[in-house]
């Protein structure tokens, strides 16, 4: 099935070649100019990724964002902007993205960040276990991470998450008990030629560590000084 991509620029002059190009490599492109007329093309599905603007003239790209992902949208995300701060990247992915390009950005970098986004969320499904029964899963005691759906439930109750948090815990969990390393972490979850801090990953951690300690989950993450992080299941769990 094609891959449909939704564009959210108000500026023609970036929207069209960028549009075009993404038709050419045989995207299916959608394109809006502002952030409500996203929000409501997201809540009829079939977006695989959405390339977002953050200047919009109705609505902050950032809430775009927040509201996508808080309104249970699982696909792709890469905000395109001109805010290129090392604060301005760590508020967008905290709100739920899962890339940041920095403007003036050449389509070649785009279109392979894209691809790699598109094959993490592949690679993260077809890893996930053969789908079974759904409600006694739901209803059984411990952490459990349902890679399909991209959900997260402690016991029958859900953890909410950002996508990056999930992405982490979700490939601590395919080898829970045993250390990942801080570079299989954000090559797998980032990209393998991000270039922005590794403070990216301690804050991610950091703020999953704190979401599975609040909600009581029986399981925590745990640092490996040096090396990388791994899941462990609490004591008595």
């Amino acid at each position: 099935m094609p891959t449909h991509v939704l564009v959210v620029e108000d500026d023609d002059k970036i929207a069209a070649p960028l549009v075009r190009t993404l038709e050419r490599e045989g995207y299916v492109v959608e394109r809006v100019a502002q952030g409500l007329l996203a929000l409501e093309r997201l809540g009829h599905g079939g977006v695989d990724l959405l390339l977002l603007d953050l200047g919009l003239p109705d609505l902050d790209g950032l809430d775009v964002c927040r509201r996508a992902r808080e309104a249970g949208y699982r696909g792709g995300i890469i905000i395109l902007t001109a805010r290129d701060g090392e604060l301005d990247r760590v508020v967008g992915l905290d709100v739920g993205a899962d890339d940041y390009l920095a403007k003036p950005f050449a389509l070649a970098e785009l279109l392979a960040r894209a691809r790699a986004l598109l094959r993490r969320s592949t690679a993260l499904a077809e890893t996930a276990p053969a789908a079974g029964p759904a409600a006694p899963a739901l209803t059984r005691d411990g952490l459990r991470i349902d890679v399909q759906a991209r959900r997260i439930w402690i016991g029958d109750v859900e953890l909410a998450a950002t996508s990056k948090e999930f992405d982490v815990l979700a490939l601590l969990d395919t080898t829970r008990g045993a250390v990942v390393t801080r570079e299989q972490l954000i090559s797998d979850v980032w990209d393998e030629n991000w270039y922005g801090s590794t403070k990216m990953l301690d804050a991610t951690v950091g703020r999953l560590r704190q979401k599975l300690e609040d909600a009581g989950a029986p399981a925590q993450v745990t640092t490996v000084r040096g090396v990388g992080f791994r899941l462990e299941d609490s004591a008595g769990a």
